[in-house]
């Protein structure tokens, strides 16, 4: 099993940057394509950014051109950094991970981009 601890989550202005973080533990983290997903209320979780155990990246069309994801297998950690935020970027996000057939999800980190 692996759980998962998301930080980093907050209230910012339109425009502001953000960074969330999310720290594995338990059975081999760093088998495990580490990601995040929102969901605001109302609508589907949706793909954000994730990252594969060598680097492969994949981001969401919604935000590709303003976030970046990274990780950090030695701290079993990965990060999202989101720039020029949007109203409509408010949502819970959750770290996700995933490897074969098993995937876990973190609690969630609320952002509130709202001026």
């Amino acid at each position: 099993q692996v759980q998962l601890a998301e930080s980093g989550g907050g209230l910012v202005q339109p425009g502001e940057s953000l960074r969330l973080s999310c720290v594995a533990s338990g059975s081999y983290p760093n088998v495990y394509t580490l990601g995040w997903y929102r969901q605001a209320p109302g609508n589907q979780r949706e793909l954000v950014a994730k990252i594969n155990p060598v680097g492969g990246r994949e981001y969401g069309d919604a935000v590709k051109d303003r976030v970046t994801i990274s990780r950090d297998n030695n701290q079993n950690t990965v990060h999202l950094r989101m720039n020029s935020l949007e109203l409509g970027d408010t949502a819970t996000y959750y770290c996700h991970a995933k490897f074969d057939r098993q995937e876990y999800w973190g609690q969630g980190t609320q952002v509130t981009v709202s001026s």
